[in-house]
């Protein structure tokens, strides 16, 4: 039996192109490879990407804490006063001829800070003091006629006695001498009513004087050389105090508490307080008195708070923030240490650590972690005050993952 193997033979076109549904085979699975090879390489650039995007993340910052906000029992805002502050001006009104002071001048008690023109007022006292001149020479002068009167009454009395006068000269000399007492007693009137004007006068001329009435500093000049001081009236293009002086031996906090926490407060209850002037700083004071009534708009009471020592840095008007504490604080627990919040701090590999956010990435990092500060827990080991670390960190984050802040 002979065999044709004529059929298997491959049959090919002049370019050497296979033909028939073989070819038409190799043609699909051809294609069909390199269909999923494309598909590999998109999935495998898709998943760089998607490892390699950063995740957003919610973000906080190492602070620098005190021990006290342990033990703070209410929160309170509230500004820097001077409880002895004064507007000072003349009661005389007048323009003003010279001031000797300008804002920061430290002044004293009587010492004299500015002056009105006084001309009018001195021409007044000295003749207030011409008056006084007048009236004390004519005492003198009743008193001469007051001596001359007593020794014509007593010559008159004596002849009297002898008969040698008539009893109505006598009367005259009498009369004489009584005349001569009335006088001296209206001179010596006259004289102490010319001495009152004098005082009256010297009274007017010291009210051009103005001085400080207490140890202080000029806060504000609120008048210059030149300008018109009427302290009783509002005329137009007056003044009326020249300076506002404060005592800065008696700064304090004023902090309104609301009423529903008033039991909170207490007189004497140790304070930290925070000016927002100087934040690196915390000064100890205490609540000196609270205003015996209440704000119907506000519902709060005016609580006024001592520094224990001033700072000359403290200046009225600044704001402050107060921490009214349970308990007073030592020295060495008035040391701010470096917290940050709880929520960052996580578990791995049973190990404290946190999240630090540095150049876009996050770098694990072991701390060790003290006392509760509030919010806040103490960091004696890890990253340092200012540095970014990762609020309350996923699971599935990891070190040198790439993070970006999370939006609000």
């Amino acid at each position: 039996m002979s065999v044709d193997l004529s059929k298997l033979r491959i049959e090919r076109d002049g370019d050497g192109t296979v033909r028939g549904s073989r070819g038409r085979m190799l043609r699909k699975a051809v294609l069909g490879a390199l269909v999923v090879a494309a598909a590999a390489g998109a999935g495998f650039l898709a998943y760089k990407r998607v490892a390699g995007a950063a995740v957003e993340v919610e973000q906080t910052s190492v602070t620098l804490a005190y021990p006290y906000q342990a033990v703070t029992v209410l929160n309170a805002t509230g500004y820097v006063v001077a409880q002895r502050k004064a507007s000072v001006a003349s009661k005389a009104t007048g323009r003003l001829e010279w001031l000797g002071v300008r804002e920061g001048s430290a002044v004293k008690k009587g010492e004299v800070i500015a002056r009105l023109e006084s001309q009018d007022v001195s021409a007044a006292r000295d003749q207030a003091a011409a008056n006084v001149r007048v009236a004390r020479a004519n005492v003198e002068q009743a008193q001469a006629e007051l001596r001359e009167a007593k020794r014509a009454f007593e010559r008159s009395r004596e002849l009297l006695e002898k008969k040698y006068v008539s009893q109505a000269a006598h009367d005259t000399a009498v009369a004489r001498y009584d005349r001569a007492q009335a006088a001296l007693n209206s001179a010596q009137a006259a004289v102490r009513a010319a001495e009152a004007s004098q005082r009256a006068a010297e009274v007017a001329v010291d009210q051009t004087v103005i001085r400080a009435p207490f140890d202080g500093v000029v806060l504000t000049k609120n008048a210059n050389v030149g300008d018109t001081i009427t302290p009783f009236s509002s005329a137009l293009d007056t003044k009326g105090a020249v300076v506002t002086i404060a005592d800065m031996s008696t700064l304090e906090v004023e902090a309104d508490v609301s009423e529903s926490n008033l039991e909170r407060v207490k007189v004497d209850q140790p304070c930290e307080i925070e000016l927002d002037a100087l934040p690196s700083v915390r000064f100890q004071g205490y609540v000196s008195r609270m205003v015996p009534t209440v704000d119907r708009a506000k519902a709060t009471i005016m609580t006024k708070i001592r520094f224990r020592e001033l700072d000359p840095r403290i200046l009225p008007d600044m704001s402050a923030k107060v921490a009214f504490l349970s308990q007073a604080m030592s020295e060495a627990q008035r040391v701010p240490r470096p917290a940050v919040s709880a929520a960052a701090v996580t578990s791995r590999s049973g190990r404290d650590v946190v999240y630090v956010v540095r150049e876009g990435k996050v770098v694990e990092t072991q701390v060790q972690t003290g006392e509760r500060l509030g919010d806040l827990v103490e960091l004696k080991q890890g990253p340092n005050p200012g540095e970014k670390v990762v609020l309350r960190p996923a699971g599935k984050l990891r070190d040198g993952a790439p993070v970006k802040a999370a939006r609000k």
